[in-house]
């Protein structure tokens, strides 16, 4: 049986809508999992119908989390009129803003304390949980991850190489991380959060240190894509030298003519085909060499 490729997805910074979590629904479907299965059915000269058995795509929706703390928050201070002006930037600021403060945690922070940032990382874990029983327990991972998912994602893996988890983790080699391999970030918050850090902090290791254990031929990536429009979205690999070892940043134009020259480009990422096809690319090949 040929073995899958596992895609764990996750969104950023916002009010996220749930559909997001839902793989049948138009948003999901539409969006980046739709194009990403047909760019990969492209370069294998395959039909799309045929890429479901080589990858399996799960999205991490970890919006609730904090969306109702968020809206028993908005209505103590009665501020909904205020965020409803500016064609509602104000509520995707208060939204943004309440993400980052909310997840954020220290070494020191008691439980009680630690309960958004955990609650966060255990949809992390239960979503590779998914992926090890859809795409096989040892599966290559590869994380896509936008905004402040991209911290997410950082941290969680951070986590696991470091022993630092306090959730629930699998006992799956998938699970465990040891068989990430490709990590792809985009309209990323990471060098804001480097700040928290001496000398800008450590990176995660990509691939996994443990890949070459269940997988001795495969090489992996971090690429981080960038447009110089995002305002919400920077480069990464010049932190400090410990990070140009492990990310090659991708400047990118994304979205259409009406968002490719403002802010707006922080959420055209998703289906912009200079993030995508290298993407799909690169997964081709991990495919190949896994199957030959």
């Amino acid at each position: 049986m040929p073995q899958k490729i596992a895609v764990a997805v996750i969104h950023g910074i916002g009010e996220a809508n749930p559909e997001f979590a839902q793989k049948d629904s138009p948003k999901f479907t539409s969006g980046f999992a739709k194009k990403l299965k047909s760019e990969l059915a492209e370069v294998l000269d395959e039909e799309v119908d045929t890429i479901d058995v080589k990858l399996v795509i799960e999205p991490i929706y970890w919006a609730e989390v904090v969306q109702t703390i968020q809206d028993e928050l908005c209505d103590r201070l009665q501020i909904e009129g205020k965020l409803k002006k500016f064609f509602r930037l104000g509520e995707f600021i208060f939204h943004s803003l309440s993400d980052s403060v909310a997840y954020q945690v220290t070494s020191s922070s008691a439980a009680s304390d630690r309960h958004i940032y955990d609650g966060i990382h255990q949809c992390f874990a239960d979503t590779l949980k998914k992926l090890a029983t859809s795409a096989g327990d040892k599966a290559p991972l590869c994380i896509v991850a936008h905004s402040l998912g991209s911290t997410i994602a950082s941290n969680y893996i951070w986590d696991l190489q470091n022993n630092q988890a306090q959730i629930s983790i699998g006992n799956t080699p998938l699970e465990k991380g040891e068989t990430l391999s490709l990590f792809y970030t985009f309209g990323s918050q990471i060098a804001f959060w480097s700040l928290r850090h001496k000398d800008f902090g450590t990176p995660i290791t990509v691939p996994s240190p443990k890949l070459s254990q269940h997988y001795p031929n495969l090489r992996g990536e971090w690429v981080n894509f960038y447009d110089e429009d995002d305002l919400l979205g920077y480069p990464i690999q010049n932190i400090n030298e410990k990070y140009k070892r492990v990310v090659k940043d991708k400047k990118v134009n994304a979205g259409g003519m009406l968002q490719n020259w403002n802010p707006t480009s922080h959420n055209e990422y998703w289906t912009d085909g200079e993030v995508i096809k290298p993407i799909a690319k690169t997964l081709a090949d991990t495919w190949r060499l896994l199957n030959p």
